[in-house]
């Protein structure tokens, strides 16, 4: 099935609580975090150093970079601890019969 502008990325039953995984959408990285009853998807170059969110840690709505600990709200991206000043996109999530699907096109640059 597909949604139109959404791209399928998994299954729901895949993801791993507070544990990114990261895919390739139309030639941009995305990292995709399922916490609590939620799904986001963000993008998976950190602003300060060019580095993979998806190898950070996940604690709540927050990813932390994992090379010089600064932490992005997965809800708009936005950088929450230096030394990141400028946030990332975060893009629309959807769930639909048991599948995640993304927007890259429709982000939020925080």
């Amino acid at each position: 099935m597909s949604i139109s502008g959404y791209t399928f990325l998994c299954r729901f039953d895949v993801l791993e609580e507070d544990v990114p995984r990261r895919f390739e959408v139309e030639g941009t990285p995305v990292s995709v975090v399922l916490t609590g009853d939620e799904v986001f998807a963000i993008h998976d170059v950190c602003s300060h150093s060019a580095v993979s969110l998806s190898e950070g840690e996940v604690e709540g709505c927050t990813v932390e970079c994992w090379l010089h600990g600064s932490r992005f709200d997965l809800r708009t991206g936005k950088p929450l601890d230096p030394p990141a000043s400028r946030p990332v996109p975060v893009y629309p999530v959807r769930i639909e019969d048991g599948g995640v699907y993304v927007d890259v096109v429709s982000r939020s640059d925080g």
